[in-house]
């Protein structure tokens, strides 16, 4: 699904993949082959170790299954539909050691999902909040990052694109852990564990935190972000909680610096390489740079995440009504096509006095109307062909902006 990819990550997959294979082919000429040796060695050398965590996890971790944490196994299993994932790759429970996560890894041809046991335990506050970091390591494997991490390996150490390409993979996963998720703020208050812990991620005020990145700014934080393969946790939770919001902002003097610093992978082994860097040119350089001040657009900023925040709650409350109403409707619909008259009451067409005390009905044309604190969802009638009754959704004032694109008229 193109809104579970970030949209960079496209283009710098692409960009690094094409240099990659050119540089493998490069690789080839120059060494005459023999570089295949070399790959050979290397291969039995992952193989060797790669072989040794897979061994020591399946003979560790617990495997989530019908039998062992059936809860969990099916929250796993839905958000793997939810992705589209027909062959629901291993997942195993390790323990965590006070260390909150998940992660993803592969052999010979096999997927695995690991989730560490504090962070299932840090959500159980929140269950929705653990399907965020089964989607998130999904992500991983749907979108190949397991598998093509090879081609793009000659060219990953480029300054610049290799941790912009690494940041945009880590957006993707986040729009997948998201997409399992049944609400954003789900998404958010699961990314928030990172930054809060396993108990204060209750309580934490997530637009003040994604706010944070506004005082983040300026040429050092820029610049470390741009030697990262991770974005700043403030702004991942930022984009869970207002999906397409503007960030601000680089210092452009960090790009500049940031162009002589290699990438050395998450683990950070840029870091070397950038106190080189800053010996050479003279730290003094670095602070008479002046940094970009982000307090004037705070307010704008706050405001736009306040505003998508509620548009996604929106959405989220009457999508979830016009779910909820399908009982309903086709109740009516059955009465109507069979009787060719409208029911007088919700009560005549066979629904629930459950169903009947969430909606208001309208005799005279049949229509129901669904309350939130977001607006009224209206949801009208009309004879198709055959005399199929057809459903659609309609909404006055703002309100309409979250109508379910599903049942808008056309």
């Amino acid at each position: 699904m193109k809104e579970w990819v970030y949209p960079r990550e496209r283009t710098l997959g692409a960009i690094t993949l094409v240099l990659g294979l050119l540089a493998w082919l490069l690789i080839l000429l120059l060494t005459l082959g023999t570089v295949l040796i070399y790959l050979l060695v290397g291969f039995i050398f992952y193989l060797f170790a790669q072989s040794a965590l897979i061994a020591w996890l399946r003979g560790t971790a617990v495997r989530l299954s019908d039998e062992q944490f059936p809860d969990l196994y099916l929250q796993y299993l839905q958000c793997c539909k939810k992705l589209e994932l027909v062959d629901p790759p291993e997942a195993y429970l390790l323990q965590g050691d006070g260390l909150m996560n998940a992660f993803a890894t592969r052999f010979l041809g096999r997927n695995f999902v690991i989730v560490l046991s504090d962070t299932v335990d840090a959500m159980r506050a929140l269950p929705d909040g653990i399907n965020f970091y089964f989607g998130h390591e999904l992500g991983h494997i749907k979108q190949g990052h397991l598998t093509g991490h090879f081609w793009r390996m000659p060219v990953l150490w480029l300054p610049l694109v290799g941790a912009a390409y690494a940041r945009a993979k880590e957006y993707t996963c986040d729009l997948h852990g998201r997409a399992c998720c049944e609400g954003s703020e789900s998404a958010g208050r699961a990314l928030s564990v990172l930054a809060a812990g396993a108990q204060k991620w209750k309580t934490i005020n997530l637009v003040q935190y994604a706010r944070q990145t506004m005082s983040n700014r300026g040429f050092f934080p820029d610049l470390h972000e741009l030697l990262s393969g991770y974005p700043w946790l403030t702004k991942r939770v930022a984009r869970m909680i207002s999906p397409g919001i503007k960030m601000p902002g680089r210092n452009p003097f960090s790009y500049l610096f940031a162009l002589f610093v290699p990438y050395g992978g998450r683990a950070g082994g840029g870091a070397v390489g950038l106190l080189m860097v800053i010996a050479i040119i003279g730290i003094a350089a670095a602070v008479a740079i002046p940094a970009l001040k982000g307090g004037a657009g705070g307010g704008a900023f706050s405001q736009m995440l306040m505003q998508g925040m509620q548009s996604q709650k929106g959405k989220e409350a009457f999508e979830k009504e016009w779910t909820q109403a399908e009982p309903v409707r086709q109740a009516l619909s059955r009465y109507y096509q069979t009787y060719e008259e409208v029911p007088d009451s919700l009560s005549d067409a066979g629904v629930s006095p459950e169903q009947e005390g969430r909606l208001m009905y309208d005799s005279e044309d049949m229509s129901l109307t669904a309350l939130t604190i977001h607006g009224q969802l209206q949801m009208q009638p009309m004879q198709g062909e055959g005399g199929k009754v057809v459903w659609h959704c309609i909404a006055d004032g703002a309100a309409q902006q979250y109508l379910p694109a599903s049942c808008q008229s056309k």
